[in-house]
């Protein structure tokens, strides 16, 4: 498969209108360069030895290709739409023109099948992101519609490896197909996710991390998925270098802490390989689908080493509040801000259905945030659910976390575009309003955003030339 560009594959067996097909995906590729090509199309998937799923690929793979591209190249992407229903694609922290941020009905129409669309943007800022679609998301991400996007610093280190891990959560009995997420009343039973992945594979089909003895390793790892993973890296002392994409000052050096990753975040880890062996980089947890979310790095020339999975092993989550060190700040807690917001983040009964509501609300109810160019904004974030996560994305923009549960942030200036809530958390967040649009805010457990955990950041002084097509079947969660 090396070198072989799968944006070119012409995928016969395909056709928009089928929405079955035998076909089988590939090995996902890595794209370079200023003009990608990506097709969005039905294929299968081994996830799991002897267990084939039905899923939806960009290029025929799960996840997709990783994009890599260089800080300051502006890059066009052709999305070809050859599935049986509309998609768009969202650049998941990458800081984008508002046109080009993928959201059906805000930002463009959903594209249909057999049309296209192509995506244009410069990127400016380095570090780990994702792509991916976001029409009627949370069914379309369970479809595996997905990958990951890599924007190399102008100024940065070099490493001798370099991995990504797209984490993921999928149900073996394959049920995605006509399941619509926003009507079912799951309540809090996620059990239903019973198989764990790593760039689409589970178990014994994962594949090894190479290294060499004295390898400076980078290890990337993305949550896809709508839980939150506990991993841990073994044999080695690690920093965490950057979150969301963003740079840690200073970052301490850990070993045997578990870095807790919630859907849409990134955390990007490196360590030297200086322990030859076989050892494991793993979830923690307690349910059965985490045996299958587990790696090996694997030293070259190691026979089989004494490595143990303990994944049952409780081990203290790094605190992130309190991590790296201090050092120039966008914002401080007590400036002055033009605008002061708060979002209460609450699961709801309303007719007989559960909602997840934002100051009682639910979107397209909820309130905008309205904002012009150049306001500084502090979000007090509060989650008063009493038993579920919620990791906030929002668009377009970074915000600096300035306190957690009261207190305020003791390590590294800490730059994110989704944080998570557990049940009980307060944070304060601060962001410039620096990048005109209509934004989403947003919980990315996305069947609570299917729900109503939505809302909107508006530049009031913005005029769009967008028109929302009423035959386009838009759906922007």
């Amino acid at each position: 498969m090396n070198g072989m560009d799968h944006s070119k594959m012409n995928m016969e067996e395909t056709q928009a209108s089928s929405k079955t097909t035998n076909g089988q995906t590939v090995k996902p590729t890595v794209l370079t360069g200023k003009e990608i090509n990506l097709t969005a199309s039905v294929s299968n998937q081994e996830i799991a030895p002897g267990k084939t799923l039905p899923v939806w690929t960009f290029n025929n793979s799960v996840p997709g290709p990783q994009i890599r591209v260089k800080q300051g190249d502006t890059v066009k992407i052709n999305l070809k739409n050859q599935l049986p229903e509309p998609v768009t694609i969202h650049w998941h922290g990458v800081p984008v023109p508002n046109a080009m941020d993928g959201i059906p009905g805000v930002t463009q129409n959903a594209v249909q099948p057999g049309q296209s669309f192509t995506y244009e943007f410069k990127a400016d800022v380095p570090g780990t992101y994702w792509y991916h679609s976001h029409q009627d998301s949370v069914n379309q991400l369970d479809r595996r519609l997905y990958g990951s996007f890599v924007v190399e610093g102008k100024n940065e280190e070099k490493v001798d490896r370099d991995y990504t891990l797209m984490l993921d959560e999928w149900m073996s009995s394959g049920e995605m197909s006509g399941m619509n997420h926003s009507t079912m009343n799951m309540g809090h039973d996620m059990s239903m996710y019973d198989l764990y992945t790593i760039n689409g594979k589970s178990g014994s089909l994962v594949d090894q991390l190479p290294v060499k003895q004295g390898d400076r390793v980078r290890i990337r790892l993305i949550n896809a998925g709508y839980l939150s993973h506990q991993i841990h890296l073994h044999g080695h002392e690690f920093k965490v270098i950057a979150t969301d994409g963003q740079p840690i000052n200073n970052p301490d050096i850990l070993k045997d802490n578990v870095i807790s990753i919630a859907a849409g975040e990134r955390y990007d880890i490196e360590f030297v390989a200086n322990n030859p062996g076989k050892w494991l980089i793993e979830d923690h947890g307690n349910n059965a689908a985490i045996k299958g979310m587990k790696a090996t790095i694997a030293y070259e020339g190691a026979a089989a080493g004494s490595d143990k999975a303990n994944e049952s092993e409780k081990l203290a989550a790094v605190d992130m509040s309190r991590y790296g060190q201090a050092g120039k700040a966008n914002f401080m807690l007590d400036q002055k801000y033009t605008l002061e917001y708060t979002m209460n983040l609450n699961t709801e009964m309303k007719n007989g259905e559960m909602v997840y509501t934002i100051n009682g609300k639910t979107f397209p109810e909820t309130e905008p945030i309205n904002v012009k160019k150049r306001d500084t904004v502090k979000v007090r974030l509060v989650n008063n659910s009493k038993t579920d996560d919620h990791p906030i994305h929002l668009h377009g923009h970074f915000f600096q976390v300035l306190s957690k549960n009261g207190k305020p942030l003791e390590g590294s200036p800490m730059m994110k575009d989704t944080l998570n809530l557990k049940p009980g958390d307060e944070y304060v967040v601060a962001f410039e309003a620096a990048n005109e649009g209509n934004w989403m805010f947003h919980c990315h457990d996305l069947h609570h955003a299917s729900a109503g955990m939505v809302t909107e950041l508006k530049y009031t002084d913005y005029k769009t030339d967008f028109v929302a097509d009423p035959n386009a079947g838009n759906k922007p969660e």
